[in-house]
């Protein structure tokens, strides 16, 4: 495996950008794959079996590319594929579950932790078996926000409707007393000052994004696959959607302009 290779990074939509972004500061000399998964998204209300499905046809496509690692940036995708992806890969598979609590854990003053996500990760449990496994004397508080991700999809995050949804699900949470809040879905930190401003500046939210891209350098390091050479990193963004419009969110979050290239869910029924 050559060290020169790209990062695979996959999501089911633009929330995975979240990832990357974190990527290219702590990694900025590797090159990295990008696939959104726009067309089919969101994963969050489908069957877990689907949405495995789902993420080993995107990770057998970036495969294709040679990918050095992939990391499913997307926590329903994790924690419905990443046990088994783990297994099936040669090369290392990183989910976002494992790093967002651990930085949960850390940030915590009072033990009272809250998860919000999609209807999938919300019913495996996932984050809330991940932090007992670490400290069970923590109390998790867990809320579906199904709404969420086509509001960043769509992009309409600046709206007052937004802001009395984003209200509407966070109030069980509030009265719950949680401290830290884990943002458990990729597409969350572009919510993150409306979800801020509604809950208050006492409450610490939680971007699995920075631990994510922390661990993958530890990993590549571990394995003497950090890219060391001085040439500029290519990065190409695939979408199964509109590409313009992912464009535009990547580059108001990347702060650089983006070229999107179309990856044909047809070609995968031939």
């Amino acid at each position: 495996m050559n060290s020169r290779e790209p990062i695979g990074v996959f999501d089911s939509g633009v929330g995975g950008l979240t990832v990357v972004k974190e990527i290219f500061r702590q990694l900025p000399q590797e090159n990295l794959i990008y696939v959104g998964d726009n067309a089919r998204c969101p994963y969050g209300s489908r069957p877990p079996q689907q949405v495995r499905e789902f993420a080993f046809e995107i990770m057998d496509f970036l495969l294709e590319f040679g990918v050095k690692m992939i990391i499913i940036a997307c926590n329903t995708a994790t924690a419905a594929s990443l046990s088994e992806a783990k297994n099936r890969y040669a090369v290392p598979v990183l989910g976002v579950i494992t790093p967002g609590s651990r930085a949960a854990i850390s940030a915590t003053r009072t033990g009272r932790i809250g998860v919000i996500g999609t209807e999938v990760t919300v019913s495996t449990g996932a984050y809330a078996r991940e932090i007992h496994r670490i400290n069970p004397r923590l109390q998790v508080v867990s809320q579906a926000c199904p709404p969420f991700v086509p509001i960043v999809e769509e992009g309409t995050i600046h709206s007052p409707q937004t802001e009395q949804a984003v209200a509407q699900y966070l109030a069980p949470l509030q009265r719950e007393m949680i401290d830290t809040l884990i943002l458990g879905c990729t597409h969350y930190p572009l919510l993150q000052p409306v979800i801020q401003k509604v809950l208050g500046e006492q409450v610490q939210l939680i971007s699995s994004a920075e631990e994510t891209a922390r661990e993958a350098s530890l990993i590549l390091a571990e394995r003497n696959l950090l890219n060391d050479h001085n040439m500029r990193p290519v990065h190409r963004f695939f979408t199964s959607g509109d590409r313009n419009l992912f464009s535009r969110i990547a580059e108001r979050w990347l702060g650089q302009p983006v070229a999107v290239e179309s990856w044909d869910l047809q070609a995968l029924s031939k």
